[in-house]
């Protein structure tokens, strides 16, 4: 049988996550530092949180291309306050900003044309732009005393076919938010190129301590004089990735051309479903309570992080603004892979850095999501592993 070029990815299990997955079946202990699943780490969810999908105007299947205007009037309420001027005329709603991507890509590139997005970045662009037969080219994110956008990188990466700029705002997992100059001069290199912005803000709402103003707010309420689009969703702000509801927003010189043609691809799919649509309004009124929630847990983690990294000279935390993880800086002695396969034979589950492109050794990321006991182990064996002799 022939199948398509795009979807030719290597699917062999890698030793890593073999020998993850025979560690679970085996039923041995695991900490795991690679936590992201809200769902699973121990928060609080309100009782009734389900009770918004029994909303019996769900029946009434009337389907809206853009998803229907109360729910994308409850997302620009998010928006109004966060101090951004929102139009629901300019909003789609979709499954995942995974969708949100597909659609974008499909509006702004002919096969083989290309996508620019910072690295380190998770890996998911790879994949997306794969299945749309687009290209994908990496911008540097440098990190000098903090991260930073490496405009000239990213400039002499730019080629006749890139139709567009990735961000993520803040980064994951460097959690670098890009700030009000970076955009600026980003905006302008953009609007040379005639390429579009497009930020993903799904972390937005989890900025640390002492990151403040508006170098951490949404490009919603940013000016740029581009075609940008923002996507986001429930998965991060709510903390319900179950409930598969995220959108992206349409800005700037263009934005309305563009929404016509996201309608009919919008159209073409009708991917939301109405419960979830009839849910929206209530759980982003009610998403204080879960952030509260995650915030205070990454700032516990992050914090005992720091307090054992203190004695331990071999560790580096790299500086993080927002987010829900951490990077390590450990000696390169060897690749990353095998580090981590070392560290799960001690029964700590931790990303190496090549997973979010970082280099083959010298990186780990750690997550600050998960219980903060299972947390502070999966630290300490980490550091009592690091001072044993290597061969």
């Amino acid at each position: 049988m022939r199948f398509s070029e795009r979807t030719r990815w290597n699917t062999e299990e890698s030793e890593l996550a073999r020998a993850h997955r025979e560690r679970l079946a085996a039923g041995l202990p695991v900490a795991d530092l690679t936590a992201s699943n809200p769902t699973r780490c121990g928060f609080a969810y309100p009782e009734d949180l389900l009770e918004a999908l029994t909303d019996s105007a769900a029946l009434d299947y009337d389907p809206d291309p853009k998803g229907s205007r109360r729910a994308r009037e409850a997302v620009c309420r998010y928006y109004g306050d966060l101090g951004a001027l929102a139009d629901p005329a300019n909003l789609v709603l979709t499954t995942s900003t995974s969708e949100a991507y597909s659609y974008l890509f499909k509006l702004l590139c002919n096969p083989g044309e290309r996508i620019l997005a910072p690295q380190p970045s998770y890996p998911l662009f790879d994949f997306l732009c794969d299945a749309e037969v687009v290209g994908l080219d990496a911008a540097p994110l440098v990190y000098d005393h903090g991260w930073q956008l490496d405009l000239e990188g990213l400039r002499r990466r730019i080629t006749p076919k890139t139709r567009a700029v990735v961000l993520v705002h803040p980064n994951n997992p460097t959690g670098h938010y890009t700030k009000l100059e970076e955009a600026l001069r980003l905006a302008a290199v953009c609007r040379e190129h005639e390429l579009a912005l497009i930020v993903d803000e799904v972390f937005l709402d989890y900025a640390l301590p002492g990151i403040q103003g508006e170098d951490i707010g949404t490009f919603a309420a940013r000016d740029l004089g581009i075609l940008t689009f923002i996507v986001s969703g429930i998965s991060k702000i709510a903390g319900l990735p179950q409930m598969k509801a995220a959108w992206l927003l349409a800005m700037g010189p263009g934005a309305g051309e563009a929404m016509e043609r996201l309608e009919v691809l919008a159209d073409t799919y009708l991917s939301m479903n109405a419960p979830v649509q009839r849910a929206l309004p209530k759980w982003l009124a009610g998403r204080a309570r879960m952030q509260e929630q995650i915030r205070a847990r990454v700032r516990a983690n992050l914090k005992e992080l720091d307090w054992m990294l203190a004695g331990s000279p071999m560790v580096n935390r790299l500086r993080v603004e927002g987010g829900w993880y951490a990077v390590l800086r450990i000696p390169a002695l060897q690749p990353d892979e095998r580090t981590a396969l070392e560290l799960l034979e001690r029964g700590v589950w931790v990303h190496p850095g090549y997973f979010f492109g970082m280099g083959p050794s010298g990186w780990l990321v750690a997550s600050l999501l998960g219980p903060e006991a299972e947390f502070s182990m999966g630290i300490a064996v980490f550091l009592d592993y690091l001072r044993e002799p290597k061969e």
